[in-house]
């Protein structure tokens, strides 16, 4: 029996939890099935299963081996969908997740020029930037600020970015300015909350000097938005990244303070953990579809940061 059937078979076993449910669906006896196993197991010399009468469960080579068929047979089925559809056709649902801010103002209306083109992609855009397992989460695109952990990604710098502190300028003219970090004791901050944590703790960097202050919150967030519109109404500074806010800043609705320092929630990576990122699951054959949209983000997306006058001072 070829190997790629013997793939098809174990990723059945698993699936179906179960020998002779999996024959069920091959169409083979539980004794064909039975022998299949035990000769996959001796051509490797290791167990893949550990069974018994009301359990099945994968060995450590089990799950290597589970996980590299998933992806053979992926790959395969994606060749043959390019095959049966036409290399040259585009379509199909393409699933983008972008934080609110920079998806309304950039990707939105790249994503519907790209659609205007491609008229049989079916898009779906989430906002949402909190997403935690990006290879489970069924997304084909994830737009993300900072670093990425995962090394099974690819993930490409879509803009450099850097936070800056601003406020509205009725509330610098009720409250005064900050001149240094420490000045920010004395006023109202909006912060941020990630997964439950409150990043009220602001690092900043001039020249070789680095200072850590823990600001007052005025209010919370887990959602960059609001914290932009909370700072828009005058409620108080926020730490945003300069992509999210700069046609606020040029429209001069919003005014930026502490110019002269280096700003992020980290100490680690005070530059690389602002940048723009995009992020997705490497696949040999990827659909035409996603790589297009990817292509023609990575173009327009600096067109229309030219356009909105991106601050790089």
């Amino acid at each position: 029996m070829d190997k790629f059937s013997d793939m098809t078979m174990f990723v059945s076993i698993v699936k179906r939890q179960g020998l002779a449910a999996a024959g069920r669906d091959l169409g083979l006896s539980p004794a064909t099935m039975t022998a299949r196993l035990q000769a996959l197991e001796e051509r490797y010399g290791v167990k893949l299963l550990n069974r018994s009468t009301r359990h099945l469960g994968l060995t450590d080579a089990g799950e290597l081996y589970y996980k590299a068929c998933l992806d053979i047979l992926d790959n395969v089925g994606e060749v043959e969908n390019l095959i049966q559809n036409g290399m040259k056709e585009v379509k199909g649902p393409l699933r983008i997740s972008a934080p609110k801010d920079i998806g309304k103002q950039y990707i939105m209306p790249i994503l519907n020029e790209f659609v205007a083109q491609y008229p049989d992609v079916v898009p779906y855009l989430y906002l949402d930037d909190r997403i935690s397992n990006i290879a489970e989460s069924g997304r084909d695109i994830v737009i993300r600020y900072g670093e990425l952990v995962d090394s099974s990604l690819i993930s490409r710098r879509l803009s450099p970015s850097r936070r800056v502190l601003c406020a509205s300028p009725e509330y610098l003219a009720t409250h005064g300015t900050p001149l240094k970090p420490e000045d920010l004791a004395a006023h109202d901050c909006l912060v941020m909350l990630r997964s439950n944590e409150e990043l009220k703790t602001w690092h900043f960097q001039e020249r070789d000097k680095k200072v850590s202050i823990t600001v007052s919150p005025k209010r919370f967030s887990d959602d960059g938005e609001i914290i932009r519109q909370w700072a828009l109404e005058g409620a108080g500074i926020a730490l945003k990244s300069v992509l999210d806010v700069q046609a606020d800043i040029n429209s001069q609705r919003l005014v930026t303070v502490l110019n002269g320092y280096m700003k992020n929630f980290n100490t680690s990576t005070m530059v690389s953990s602002a940048d723009l990122n995009v992020v997705y699951i490497s696949k040999q054959f990827q659909p035409k579809r996603i790589r297009l949209f990817l292509d023609y983000l990575f173009e327009r997306f600096p067109e229309l940061l030219e356009k909105s006058g991106d601050l790089r001072s």
